[in-house]
């Protein structure tokens, strides 16, 4: 049993991703929260390369104060989506983290989705 949310959103995780998998055609669009940042990457799983890596510490991305908010997210998903069309890839895989979809996550998912994405 879990003791903290840490601890839980890890078993989630883990659960999630023993069904989840991303390929060539259609890699895994993977997130991840600290405290301050936003992380996206786009993950090939059967070659085990990252396509696109994408967060706030970068400075085109990085807002006036360092804060994982809805804000923050939306400007990585629309960051992320712009790399990959780039890259020419367009279906990808949405994995969560373990996070519940609502807040952030969602916030970047439609980010996502309306710079192109489909997942």
């Amino acid at each position: 049993m879990a003791t903290n949310r840490k601890a839980a959103r890890q078993r989630i995780h883990t659960r999630i991703r023993k069904k989840m998998s991303g390929t060539a055609e259609r890699p895994r669009l993977a997130v991840h929260f600290s405290g301050r940042h936003v992380y996206a990457q786009v993950i090939d799983d059967d070659a085990g390369k990252t396509v696109v890596a994408v967060s706030t510490l970068q400075e085109d991305l990085a807002g006036k104060k360092a804060a994982a908010n809805r804000e923050s997210a939306q400007r990585v998903g629309k960051a992320i989506a712009q790399k990959l069309l780039e890259k020419k890839v367009e279906n990808v895989v949405f994995d969560r983290g373990g996070y519940i979809f609502h807040g952030k996550v969602k916030a970047l998912a439609d980010a996502a989705r309306e710079g192109g994405l489909k997942f």
